[in-house]
């Protein structure tokens, strides 16, 4: 897999970054994550308003088997030492669409004290990149989020709200 280096000025007028609050002027980079990421995103997933990250040592198995697979890349965001910021990209083989493939955006997560800064946005577009690097037809993504701010940070990413209809069946208990 090759690595993608996106590099986004961060000190875009607010209207460009819809969490602005106080835009830095910095660059901002996104990169594959590593194996020895996983404990600075197991960090990140703690601080964010998102879903219960696994236990550590099942966080470890699965981190490596996600490392290990060829249709995953995970891209993080760096600042001050730590991981900010996230996404994962899953893309499958797919007999319609002339052969292209499919992509699939998840995991999306900031960390509160750097949204608005461009780390959202900039491992959004690194995910993207590869994805038609890898000649994916489009990336789908979901969100359950209501806060008004994150769809507009993901349509300000490129994703176009209403084109499709997406439901969730729940594992039975």
């Amino acid at each position: 897999m090759i690595g993608i280096n996106i590099r986004l000025p961060t000190g875009r007028p607010p209207e460009k970054l819809p969490y602005s609050q106080d835009p830095v002027n910095e660059m901002v980079n996104a990169r594959l994550a590593q194996t020895t990421d996983l404990p600075a995103l197991l960090d990140l997933f703690r601080a964010s308003d998102v879903s219960a990250a696994a236990e550590p040592a099942m966080a470890v198995r699965i981190w490596a088997e996600t490392l290990s697979r060829e249709d995953l890349a995970v891209f993080v965001s760096d600042a001050e030492g730590r991981i900010v910021s996230t996404c994962m990209l899953i893309t499958a083989p797919n007999l319609l669409r002339g052969g292209r493939r499919h992509g699939f955006l998840e995991n999306v997560v900031t960390h509160p004290d750097y949204q608005g800064r461009g780390h959202g946005r900039t491992v959004v577009a690194a995910a993207l990149a590869e994805a038609w690097r890898r000649d994916c037809y489009h990336v789908l993504m979901q969100s359950g989020r209501k806060d008004p701010r994150v769809h507009r940070f993901y349509e300000a990413c490129g994703f176009v709200p209403g084109l499709r209809v997406g439901y969730v069946a729940h594992r039975p208990a």
